[in-house]
């Protein structure tokens, strides 16, 4: 009886809704990141002057977009989705760390690495049991 009252009931109607929250919200945050992966990895002009701007040698832009892409990937697909999402993160608070050094606005990584977690968490209910399950 003490479990029931712990965990109210999920109305199924409420749970779809979460979870396509969760999937559209997915969506936007990775094509974004492919977007700037995929500017990494044609050198595009902007983000070579981006770059630069914040100190990073032109040989490790490519590199960059390869590990964005991989780990965006791997965030995407169902069995290696925690995986992908933990280098994501990783990836974002190298992004954090370089703009802080550099004195340049850090805001935008901390929110897509909070949202990226907010959609994942919307997507997977075992995920979302884990973070908001009470603590004995």
């Amino acid at each position: 009886m003490e479990k029931a009252l712990a965990y109210p009931s999920i109305d199924t109607r409420d749970s779809r809704v979460q979870l396509w929250i969760g999937r559209v919200l997915t969506g936007l945050i990775v094509a974004f990141l492919l977007v700037d992966a995929l500017g990494k990895l044609v050198l595009l002009a902007p983000v070579v002057e981006g770059s630069a701007k914040v100190g990073l040698a032109f040989e490790v832009i490519r590199p960059l977009g390869a590990v964005l892409a991989v780990s965006t990937l791997l965030h995407i697909i169902p069995r290696t989705q925690f995986l992908g999402a933990v280098l994501v993160t990783a990836y974002l608070g190298g992004a954090v760390s370089t703009h802080v050094r550099t004195g340049t606005p850090f805001w935008f990584a901390v929110v897509m690495g909070v949202l990226l977690w907010v959609a994942y968490a919307l997507r997977n209910a075992q995920l979302r049991e884990l973070i908001l399950s009470p603590r004995k």
